[in-house]
């Protein structure tokens, strides 16, 4: 298999390269090629400026009866990116740099320009010092006054600049002594300022705290009142404040009933009769009712007025020892015995 590039060409034992017919080309003969615009340039036409790296399709040809040391020199055609004037420029080998031929000027090209006259001027002083040594010891005479007054241009100018210079240390210690109390003072108030701000947030803090502590506090007795609330309103309690009720009745007949603990208003006495046993109550025999009469009236010889008082409440019965269920009942036996 063949190589995809290939270096070596094959040559027949029979080839003769004087057969291959040579082409005459023209010795300025144009090639198109890719450049940049080797330094800054403005259009003489529309005054377009073209900039250094700026890139072209130019033309390229060989500048005829022009060489530098047996190098040729090259031609370059560009047209302008507004108007497409054409530009030309061409190769200075001897500078190493191009030169602007037709159609721009160049920018910048002052520095050079000095620059080249320098060189020129230096070059005819070394061919004038080259075959007369009395110019040598001319120009070195010269040279030396135009240093010396230089120095002496200077020295007065340093005189000068002193005399006019009047500077006043005490008030420049003062400005800096100013300087340095205004920048203690701006610390101080920044100090201040920073404690300020510590303490008022401290304090919000422990307001804040206070706050919810009373907040708790609140909620904490709005709670116990509630539970005292609930505590009083239990079921029982109406049938405890009728007792209280009649109890104050009794008091003012007479009669005397014990005290209920706070444990037996809603479950009764112990070791008495149950709640629906003192539903049923039993009528009385007359006779029973004609003993309690004497009963009364040897009270009311004692004690008249606390006699009359009874005598009044003679026909309610006496509950002891009974619940709040056995009070109702004996209102229903007051109520039966009226009737009868």
């Amino acid at each position: 298999m063949s190589e995809r590039k290939v270096l070596n060409k094959y040559y027949p034992p029979d080839f003769d390269p004087s057969k291959i017919p040579k082409l005459k080309l023209p010795k300025d003969r144009q090639y198109v090629v890719r450049l940049m615009a080797p330094f800054n340039m403005r259009c003489k036409t529309c005054g377009e400026y073209i900039y250094k790296g700026k890139k072209f399709n130019a033309r390229k040809e060989t500048v005829q009866n022009e060489l530098y040391l047996g190098l040729p020199i090259f031609r370059f055609y560009i047209k302008c990116t507004r108007c497409l004037a054409e530009i030309t420029f061409k190769t200075d080998p001897e500078n190493t740099d191009y030169a602007m031929e037709h159609g721009a000027t160049r920018n910048f090209q002052a520095e050079k320009l000095i620059e080249e006259e320098e060189k020129k001027i230096q070059r005819e002083r070394e061919e004038e010092e080259l075959n007369n040594p009395m110019k040598v010891l001319e120009n070195r005479t010269r040279d030396s006054k135009l240093e010396m007054e230089v120095l002496e241009n200077l020295q007065e100018l340093k005189e000068l600049n002193q005399r006019q210079a009047q500077v006043d240390f005490e008030s420049m210690l003062q400005q800096y002594r100013e300087l340095e109390k205004r920048q203690k003072e701006k610390e101080q108030e920044e100090d201040e300022r920073e404690t300020k701000e510590m303490l008022e947030r401290a304090l919000v803090k422990r307001l804040r705290d206070s706050d919810s502590d009373s907040d708790s506090d609140q909620e904490q007795e709005n709670g116990k009142g509630q539970q005292k609330r609930h505590a009083a309103e239990n079921p029982t309690d109406i049938l405890t404040t009728h007792q209280e009720t009649d109890a104050k009745g009794a008091t003012s007949s007479g009669v005397k009933r014990q005290k209920v603990e706070s444990w037996e208003k809603s479950v009764g006495g112990l070791g008495g009769r149950s709640a629906l046993g003192s539903l049923v109550v039993r009528k009385k025999p007359a006779a029973t009712v004609t003993a309690q009469q004497p009963a009364a009236g040897t009270q009311t010889d004692a004690n008249p007025a606390k006699a009359a008082a009874t005598a009044s409440s003679s026909q309610t019965p006496t509950v002891r020892n009974g619940s709040s269920l056995s009070l109702l009942g004996a209102y229903s036996d007051s109520d039966e015995s009226n009737s009868d």
